[in-house]
């Protein structure tokens, strides 16, 4: 393939991509919404992400604990011990969990899904009933991913502060009252709010982008293998920028 033929397809997948996005926003304000078919593709992807959520948050949390208390016991600040925990679980341990979970979890579930639908034209005959595939399929699972996404970093974030407390008294030989105290030194609603923000931006763009790979797919079951596989790498490319772009806007926002 030509430079310009490559160009002119990512062009066009581009546009799509942007055009199934709008499409998707519409969708929220048609009537009636498909609440049933949110629930249970919330349920779905929870089932599928709370595991490897759980296990994922607990390394994560350890190894971030272990390494900040290591530094602060150098230079004799064991006792803040609390506010590096809280500092690293609520804006970079949650989100960057929840970054991995759902797009190696949730969206490649919702992209086998709709793959499987499309290589066995449920897609095309849903279009010859009258029915949008768009406002049927697309718009509860991303407003499904959204949810869980928020969810599963709460649920991260509650995993680092707690973990971080017992590996840091039980392991590290930190103060209870010390590391509890200083938990709220440098996090705060401001930097919780962010760090939800982030995780349902996240869901949003992950499950678009799952939804559009899934409807796109052509030829056989191949087809859909291979719709998974860019569906991680697109969502990884794109959740790691808005990740940057976010932190970024949040500190500036937070004066900190």
């Amino acid at each position: 393939m030509t430079p310009a033929t490559v160009a002119r397809d990512a062009t066009r997948s581009l546009g799509e991509f942007y055009a199934l996005t709008l499409d998707t926003a519409l969708s929220f304000f048609r009537w009636p919404f498909q609440w049933r078919e949110f629930v249970t593709q919330a349920w779905f992807v929870a089932r599928v992400s709370m595991m490897p959520t759980v296990l994922m948050a607990l390394p994560f949390t350890v190894l971030v604990v272990f390494t900040l208390n290591s530094l602060l016991g150098e230079v004799g600040a064991a006792d803040l011990s609390g506010a590096g925990a809280g500092l690293g679980a609520v804006t970079q341990i949650g989100p960057l969990v929840t970054v991995l979970v759902v797009a190696g979890a949730g969206a490649t579930a919702i992209t086998a899904d709709l793959g499987a639908r499309t290589i066995r034209e449920e897609i095309g005959a849903l279009e010859v009933l009258g029915i949008d595939p768009v406002h049927r399929l697309v718009a509860p699972r991303v407003l499904a991913l959204t949810v869980v996404a928020v969810l599963l970093n709460g649920l991260v974030c509650a995993i680092g502060l707690v973990g971080g407390f017992f590996f840091s008294v039980f392991f590290q030989d930190v103060t209870p009252g010390a590391f509890v105290s200083g938990l709220t030194l440098l996090v705060g609603p401001t930097e919780l709010v962010i760090s939800e923000i982030k995780a349902g931006l996240f869901g949003v763009i992950a499950a678009l982008v799952a939804c559009y790979r899934g409807l796109s797919v052509t030829g056989g079951p191949k087809s859909v293998g291979t719709a998974v596989n860019e569906t991680v790498v697109f969502s990884f490319m794109a959740l790691f920028v808005v990740n940057v772009l976010v932190t970024v806007v949040g500190i500036a926002w937070s004066g900190k």
